[in-house]
């Protein structure tokens, strides 16, 4: 009698975890309820440019919202005429987002979105900010204002650019790229954005801790490390020009002659 009770408790315990096999993949998959990937297949429509998603549709509209609020700030910026490089930085906010805001409409009428024509609550108090200001604080907070949006925008740029499946958003994310790193750039070049409140607000939005590797040695001397290609009459083959053109770099690196220290300096 024991033996027949034991030997049905093994049958039952091997059916149980059959059974829970069977079943655990069903319920780890990836594309259940309230997972992400559920999310993203609940918000994406399908149209003849490809799966446009609700991120997707959220960066098209953020693309007009900082148009209706930037496209201002430069026109003020060029009208209240303060400094050279403030007033540029202007002047190329108001000519990029003429153009991206061309895009972004031509783009929204393809997918039958509808675009805001006004900017959003937090945009507005910053054009407010900006028509309070005078003087000095109005060109330090043009910058600084200016430079913490086109921040957040360009790491939603690379976001979308980088997984959209919807070739119109990725033109336009692509457009949105150019035109963003430009208002960066000039904003940057007024030499009044505070990198340090940049650091500090980005670390604190930051969600993970960041990790690397250990800070540099004072005093030591990193190794030099290879070259991708070795430089003309080095290595065992030859070295080709690229049959493309490169973007210019923000900084030209040194070439290894002039990167090496100089025999006659003492």
């Amino acid at each position: 009698m024991r033996r027949s009770l034991s030997g049905t408790g093994l049958v039952v315990t091997a059916l149980t975890a059959t059974l829970l096999a069977l079943l655990f993949p069903v319920w780890s998959y990836a594309d259940r309820s309230g997972t992400p990937l559920a999310d993203l297949n609940a918000g994406t429509v399908p149209t003849r440019w490809g799966p446009l998603s609700a991120a997707d549709r959220d960066f098209v509209v953020r693309v007009r919202l900082a148009g209706l609020w930037e496209g201002p700030a430069g026109r003020q910026a060029m009208e209240r005429d303060p400094g050279a490089a403030v007033k540029e930085a202007g002047r190329h906010l108001v000519d990029g987002h003429a153009f991206l805001d061309a895009r972004v409409r031509e783009v929204a009428a393809r997918l039958g979105m509808e675009l805001p024509d006004r900017p959003n609550a937090q945009q507005q108090g910053w054009l407010r900010q900006l028509s309070a200001d005078t003087g000095a604080a109005y060109e330090r907070d043009f910058a600084n204002l200016l430079r913490a949006a086109h921040g957040t925008v360009f790491k939603l740029i690379a976001q979308i650019r980088a997984t959209t499946r919807n070739t119109l958003v990725r033109d336009l994310a692509d457009d949105a790229n150019t035109t963003v790193l430009d208002h960066i750039t000039m904003l940057e070049a007024t030499g009044l954005v505070d990198f340090d409140a940049l650091a500090r607000d980005g670390a604190t939005a930051a969600t993970t801790s960041p990790t690397g590797p250990p800070p540099p040695t004072p005093g030591a001397t990193p190794r030099a490390p290879a070259p991708l290609t070795p430089a003309p009459g080095e290595g065992d083959g030859p070295t080709t020009e690229p049959s493309f053109s490169l973007p210019p770099a923000a900084s030209r690196p040194k070439d290894q002659a002039s990167a090496a220290p100089d025999a006659h300096t003492p």
